[in-house]
């Protein structure tokens, strides 16, 4: 460990932790919502985040935070700032289609589709119902944060560029809490993607996904001494979207043998399977792929098993098949193109511990040195309302679920 990182470390409680007697004395704190895409929970006890150790000890964290399902980047990070399921917000896969648009698939990297509110609207995101109150907000990427969904955007926010290193993005973020008073945000949001692109591409126990960690972890230091040298409060809550599984060419499914090649439409493919049946072929795709299949369940939308909280809403494919945790489905067109390799995957059920996620969270608002039980992400939402200080929307959440973590007199809008 640097001398750098011991001096932080030995910093963190003058940083973050303030007496809730000083706190009333100085200016209400911003909120800073961190994701770091594909962080495992146990990534944290790798000993190769020091300044999220740190904060951990010195804050508070969760044993687990568990991802909705299906457990992918899009539906989980509106999640995130809705305490809404996917199955109610309607981003409800990477990939999708709807009635309304025929023809049209959505998928993350269909830009024209992925700023369109047309996608989001069925939501309402923390960053929307805050600016509606008349709190500043901030996107420095978040899902979703490129559209005027409702037809309200964020005061500041940017297109999503994956070239931008975590070192920039942080120096972003700074300039932007360095301006004048009337001009700073109460609600900001900061998002890394290493360690997802590091877990797909070269498996979570990899070395790459370990220096991902730590290059993010030495971003965060970053960050912190610069929120240190303004002087300006911060509440820290620091997330992950889901987790990840290895995969392996010994763990593929063909998704022909569930059910018949020509008779469905594929929607999408991996750990989480979307199809829809040919017209006058969807008893014969039931039947085939109802029958029992080793590492893998199908089942009709309106038959998916009550726990994952799916099936509901129209985007939502007429067949939904999920594997184990570290297995794969996919077409046999798509592995004659790409064949297999050993890496990582997220989509599965959100109980598998491989997609547990984390939870950190410190600044003046919070305790010290506490150790909350698992908990599911729809109940982040009502804290964040909590803490910028507005009423929260309708959700799936319980505000019960992390009160605990909070100092008394921690801020509480009206009407809450």
């Amino acid at each position: 460990m640097t001398r750098r990182y011991l001096l932080l470390l030995l910093l963190l409680p003058f940083l973050f932790c303030r007496a809730p007697e000083a706190r009333a004395q100085t200016e209400e704190p911003a909120l800073l919502l961190i994701s770091i895409d594909g962080f495992r929970t146990d990534y944290l006890s790798r000993g190769h985040a020091p300044v999220l150790e740190g904060l951990a000890r010195r804050g508070v964290r969760a044993e687990a935070m568990r991802p909705s399902f299906p457990s992918l980047t899009f539906p989980n990070h509106y999640t995130l700032v809705t305490g809404l399921r996917p199955d109610r917000h309607g981003m409800v896969d990477n990939v999708m289609r709807d009635a309304r648009r025929p023809g049209v698939t959505y998928s993350m990297s269909n830009r024209s589709e992925t700023n369109d509110r047309f996608w989001w609207d069925d939501g309402e995101p923390i960053w929307v119902t805050a600016e509606k109150a008349g709190v500043r907000t901030a996107t420095l990427f978040w899902p979703g944060s490129e559209s005027d969904i409702h037809g309200v955007r964020p005061t500041s926010w940017l297109t999503f560029d994956k070239s931008l290193s975590p070192e920039r993005r942080v120096e972003r973020l700074l300039e932007w809490m360095g301006r004048p008073k009337e001009q700073q945000a109460r609600f900001m949001t900061l998002y890394f993607d290493d360690v997802d692109t590091a877990g797909h591409q070269f498996g979570p126990d990899s070395r790459e996904v370990n220096a991902a960690i730590e290059r993010v972890d030495s971003a965060i230091g970053q960050l912190i001494r610069g929120i240190e040298a303004m002087g300006r409060p911060v509440d820290l809550v620091i997330v992950s979207d889901h987790g990840m599984a290895a995969t392996s060419p010994d763990r593929v499914i063909e998704i022909e043998s569930l059910a018949p090649a020509g008779s469905f439409e594929l929607v999408t493919q991996g750990a989480a399977v979307g199809l829809v049946p040919l017209a006058g072929r969807e008893a014969e795709v039931l039947a085939s792929v109802s029958a029992p299949h080793p590492h893998v369940a199908c089942w009709p939308k309106a038959r998916i098993p009550e726990h994952l909280h799916y099936g509901t809403h129209p985007r939502v494919p007429p067949v939904v098949c999920l594997p184990d945790a570290g297995w794969l489905l996919l077409s046999r067109e798509t592995l004659a193109r790409r064949p297999v390799r050993a890496g990582g995957a997220h989509g599965y059920d959100p109980a598998a511990p491989e997609m547990a996620t984390l939870f950190l969270a410190a600044g003046p608002s919070f305790r010290q040195g506490v150790v909350l039980p698992a908990f599911d992400n729809v109940d982040l939402y009502p804290l964040l309302a909590r803490l910028i200080g507005i009423k929260p929307l309708p959700s799936d959440g319980k505000a019960e679920v992390l009160s605990g973590a909070l100092l008394p007199g921690a801020r509480r809008p009206v009407g809450f």
